[in-house]
């Protein structure tokens, strides 16, 4: 546990509002956090371990949950909370109606106040790029002393199925349509007209982009997006309607050769379905930065195929984000602290 507890505690006639980071993962988020509140003696960070949680979660008063799994039991160990938030958008690993039934509320950080949508849809594009360039290949060549191969592709002329078109969906379209693909998306409902801010080289109306997205489906349509697309980019939020959505009949649906690209959550693939479809050569790759488990086994069989790039979930870990996401975890401190009312995060219950 991080050394502050101790030496904070010794002043303990003064109230400490004390925040708790779980896990030793994406340390950047309790380093950054830390260094916004250093001048502040009366908020407390600290680090724990996953497995030491359950036992410290009762001396908290906020609780930065991370990659741990709040249930039931943990949080009902959870006497002094007021708040439990992510370090980004993804809460799927809390029980929400166990806080609730605690009377403790649970929040997110909107990722298109961040920069935390603009940096993973960047790592999408990280992803394509280096399948369609196939950059493990190239480390071969290097390494063999080989020029000119191997024989890539461009993004130019790609169909690219967006699936999920929320803030790291549109996000990422927005910075696709300078590659001259064309950009098909799914979302359960589509506004009228698709409010987002507009980059001054887009045509707009406004700040209404219009021809962003070439064709849009709602949920029933992925299959018929898939089978026509050359590249997938699941961009989804993970539920129980959506775990395993990319599943053999999914992946047999999309073109002979497309490229999937995954920047939400592991859980939305189906391992099994991917590796056959690598092994038998209908999937042309695998992008992904989040996997089935997490840390990923560095000796998993999927990564003997040269057609699969696999980063350690950092899409949105950028020095951009990071820092923002840092003050309003800091900001929140503070309002906890103060008694004053939450503000830079959006509630789920």
């Amino acid at each position: 546990m991080s050394s502050t507890l101790e030496r904070r505690d010794v002043d303990n006639d003064k109230p400490i509002t004390r925040v708790l980071f779980c896990g030793p993962h994406f340390p950047a988020s309790q380093n950054y956090t830390r260094e916004y509140l250093e001048k502040y003696p009366f908020i407390q960070v600290d680090d724990v371990p996953l497995k030491e949680v359950p036992d410290h979660i009762g001396n908290y008063h906020l609780c930065v949950a991370k990659n741990m799994r709040l249930d039931s039991n943990v949080i009902s160990r959870a006497k002094q909370m007021k708040l439990i938030m992510q370090f980004g958008v993804g809460i799927e690993g809390v029980d929400i109606d166990a806080a609730t039934k605690h009377g403790i509320k649970v929040a997110r950080i909107p990722g298109g106040s961040t920069g935390n949508a603009a940096s993973c849809a960047e790592m999408a594009i990280y992803l394509m790029l280096g399948l369609l360039r196939k950059q493990n290949e190239m480390q071969i060549s290097v390494k063999q002393k080989k020029l000119g191969e191997p024989v890539g592709e461009t993004l130019l002329g790609k169909t690219v199925f967006i699936m999920g078109f929320g803030n790291i969906g549109i996000d990422l379209a927005k910075r696709l349509k300078p590659f001259g693909v064309k950009i098909i998306a799914t979302k359960r409902s589509w506004a009228s007209n698709l409010q987002v801010p507009v980059p001054k080289a887009f045509p707009s109306q406004n700040g209404v982009i219009d021809d962003l997205v070439d064709k849009k489906g709602s949920h029933g349509d992925i299959y018929e997006f898939a089978s026509n697309a050359d590249i997938v980019v699941c961009c989804l939020s993970l539920n129980k309607e959506t775990v395993g959505i990319v599943n053999k009949s999914f992946i047999s649906s999309m073109k002979q050769g497309a490229l999937l690209v995954n920047i939400a959550r592991g859980a939305l693939l189906d391992y099994e379905a991917v590796v056959h479809h690598l092994e038998s050569g209908h999937l042309g790759g695998l992008g992904i930065d989040v996997a089935w488990t997490e840390p990923f086994d560095p000796d998993d069989p999927i990564l003997k195929f040269k057609n699969v790039i696999i980063t350690p979930h950092v899409a949105g870990v950028t020095e951009h984000s990071y820092r923002l996401m840092a003050k309003i975890v800091g900001d929140v401190a503070l309002q906890l602290h103060a008694g004053n009312p939450f503000m830079g995060i959006e509630f789920v219950n």
